[in-house]
């Protein structure tokens, strides 16, 4: 890049590569995605009581423990100023119904921080979203806990229990919009994670190349399915799966074409698990799966740099 040098009586001065400079770093995206996260929390406080605040609150806490205990038995410098440890917590706690124990929830932060994330050799090399993965963890290991839903609104001993809406098929739009309907902390407001999503285009954290594939195509889907597409995309956790998850910097391709087909496959793989499967929400699988092919989507989808030669292959023969 070629540019005057005013300081240098105006002479032109070449600097090498990188020449986009900002002004970004680790702490100020994940800062923004924790502010992008409040209104589902506010929301989920207001549904299911003051559980949910503590819950999330504990989740972040083990969270940034784990991340503390294991720089310190590694002997690397702290990492917890970068608050993706904390984004972690809030994430897995989004996925956790109200009812769930303190102490199955710092196993599933123990999972996603320690074994996920720090044993990879930490944030930047994760080969998958630790909250996606503590989250399967704890469905396989706890599922009774994990399926242990209670009506909005109820407080304390006397609360009723209820089905997803999955599970029941019985919830208008309005009550899966506004987030009047049982299931876990972060997914039931569509409107609180809409606001979120806006947030974080308005910032410029996240693009919307995934989210929208993902919502569009669960949408196409179910259409072609016979299902009722508003409804697979309000219930369940399309919605916080395609704005926070699926958006990961770490474990989702780079190009814009590489994030169109992430999301596509996310969709395809949540509609055949919900519809197919013997199983009511398919959208954690089908993140992971995505997860562990974004290096194939990212060579398949590279941009070549302008003027770039790239060796030929050595067909048999050749010596």
């Amino acid at each position: 890049m070629a540019y005057f040098d005013l300081e240098n009586k105006g002479k032109l001065t070449v600097s090498p590569s990188p020449h986009i400079n900002s002004t970004a770093s680790t702490q100020k995206i994940m800062l923004h995605v924790l502010i992008a996260m409040l209104p589902a929390l506010c929301f989920s406080v207001w549904i299911f009581g003051i559980r949910a605040l503590l819950l999330t609150a504990w989740c972040a806490a083990t969270a940034v423990g784990w991340e503390r205990l294991c720089n310190y038995l590694r002997k690397r410098p702290s990492t917890i100023g970068d608050l993706s440890a904390a984004v972690t917590g809030v994430l897995l706690a989004f996925n956790l119904p109200s009812t769930f124990p303190f102490w199955m929830a710092a196993i599933g932060t123990f999972v996603s921080i320690a074994v996920v994330k720090q044993l990879f050799g930490g944030l930047g090399q994760n080969f998958a979203n630790p909250a996606i993965v503590g989250r399967i963890v704890l469905m396989l290991s706890f599922t009774a806990q994990m399926t242990h839903w209670v009506k909005p609104f109820e407080r304390g001993a006397d609360a009723v229990t209820s089905a997803t809406p999955l599970v029941s098929k019985s919830a208008d739009y309005y009550d899966l919009f506004i987030g009047k309907v049982g299931g876990c902390l972060g997914e039931v407001s569509a409107l609180a994670l809409l606001i979120g999503f806006v947030y974080l285009l308005c910032v410029k954290v996240i693009t919307p190349h995934t989210t929208v594939a993902f919502v569009g195509t669960v949408f196409l889907f179910s259409l072609a399915a016979g299902e009722d597409p508003v409804f697979q995309i309000l219930a369940g956790g399309v919605m916080l799966g395609a704005v926070f998850m699926a958006t990961d910097y770490v474990t989702t391709p780079t190009t814009p074409l590489g994030k169109i087909i992430f999301g596509v496959g996310c969709g395809i793989i949540t509609c055949v698990i919900r519809f197919y499967a013997n199983y009511a929400e398919g959208v954690s699988f089908s993140i992971l799966i995505m997860n562990i092919l974004t290096p194939y989507i990212d060579r398949f989808t590279e941009i070549k740099p302008l003027g770039a030669k790239y060796p030929e292959k050595k067909k048999e023969g050749d010596a």
